[in-house]
Parts: structure tokens; sequence; C-alpha cells
């Protein structure tokens, strides 16, 4: 256990155990389906709404990589996990404001849509690099599947993806690692992961180090990994159904 942790709920930790090898397994077997080779997509757990305590479960078993999509909760569990040596990526929309917050923790945000956001983002991480010496911030531009842009699930129309990119390219303290987008509710997610694989592979002819492609979720990541997914985004497979509120 990391930190000397107590495992006061082994329930709960083998619950846990189960639940991420069974989704490792199916990572592997997708991969192997898919006639992959290499380095497998990096599984980024999901934790938002669930406790810092799950979270030390899964540093415990191993996990590195953690996405939430609120900034209160994200910073706060971020603090109080500070030993752990955990990866946070920011995956929810995120406001320009918070752009100064996200950079004292974030390894990596998923969910750049626009060029103030880049701008604000910018400002943020070199304050930040100045004050601690920290890294830059992995950057991936969320992109809009849907065929009225941005109308469900956010990102940016595939149009503005030049222009982001280069913005982000020439931004200090910021790398562009790729893309990220959400499978349209209701749609088909091999088209919309076939769609985004094309965007990806427009955006490494100009940039050839952005090859990150952030997608897939519980529901449909080997539609995800068969398109070249290099994450996957799991949350409730691995963590079960959000706490009760309250």
């Amino acid at each position: 256990m990391n930190e000397g942790m107590v495992e006061d709920n082994p329930a709960r930790m083998a619950e846990l155990a189960e639940r991420l090898a069974g989704v490792q397994r199916r990572i592997e077997a997708a991969v192997e389906n898919s006639g992959r080779t290499g380095q497998l997509p990096t599984l980024i757990v999901v934790t938002k709404f669930h406790p810092a305590a799950d979270i030390r479960r899964l540093a415990a078993l191993g996990v590195r990589d953690v996405g939430e999509n609120r900034d209160q909760e994200a910073s706060s569990k971020a603090a109080e996990l500070a030993g752990l040596g955990l990866n946070w990526h920011f995956v929810g929309q995120l406001q320009s404001k918070k752009a100064k917050s996200v950079a004292t923790y974030a390894q990596a945000i998923h969910s750049v849509d626009r060029v103030a956001l880049v701008d604000s983002l910018a400002r943020a991480i070199v304050a930040e690099q100045d004050r601690t010496g920290r890294g830059a911030l992995e950057c991936f531009i969320q992109v809009s599947l849907d065929d009225d842009a941005g109308a469900h699930r956010g990102g940016a129309a595939p149009v503005e993806i030049p222009l982001l990119a280069e913005r982000l390219a020439a931004a200090a303290g910021l790398e562009l690692a790729g893309v990220m987008a959400v499978a349209p509710l209701g749609a088909s997610p091999e088209a919309a992961f076939e769609k985004l694989a094309a965007i990806s592979a427009d955006l490494v002819a100009g940039h050839p180090g952005a090859t990150a492609i952030s997608a897939g979720m519980s529901q449909d990541l080997e539609a995800a990994i068969r398109f070249g997914a290099t994450h996957l985004r799991i949350g409730s497979d691995i963590l079960g159904s959000r706490p009760a509120v309250g």
C-alpha cells in the first residue's frame, strides 16, 4: 500500500481490483483483436464524484493516471493525494478563469476547444513553471463529432482545429499532444472514432508529434482501440455507480 495506507475496507479494495483487472483484460483483448502492436493505450481512470480513498486504493493497485472533470473536486483530491505520484488529467469542459488553478496540479488537459482557453492556459502554466519548475502541460484538442458542432458533447468543429493546433504549438509551456473526442449520443462509436482517426491523421501531417488520440469510455473502448486510441478514459466500469449525494 502507498504511504503506509492501512486498508479499512477490504471489500471495496477487492471490488476495485476485480473491476480494474476486468477492464485491463478488455483492453488487452481489444488490442490483440485490432492487430495493433507496441505499447498498450494509457488507461485513465475517471474518478469524478468518487472519494479520495478510492483513488488511494487504485494507486495501490498500480493506477497512475486519473481523470477529473471539475476543478474544485480535482484540486482538492490532488492536494490530498500529492504524495502518490499520480498523473492528473483534466477531462471536462474548462472555463478560462480556472486555468490558473488547473495549472497547479494537472499534467494533461483533454478539453482544449477554443483559442481563449489556449491563451489562458499558456499564461497560467508559464507562471506556474516560474514558481515551481514544473514541466509542460499536455494539451488535447477536443473535437466535436456531432453533425451540429458542439451541440451535445462539446469540442471544436473540425475546421477550427488547424488554428488551435498552431496556437498550442507556439505557446510556451504547452505541448500539443493530439486530439480528444466523445462519441455522439445515439451514433455508432465505430463511425465516430473512424472520423476522429482521420482528423488525427490530418493534424499529425502538420504536427508530427501530436499523435495522441484520447477516445473511448466504458461502453466503447473496443471501438476506440480499433481506430487508434492511445488514451482511454474509463470510469464506471472500474469504480461502479456514482456514490449517492448527501
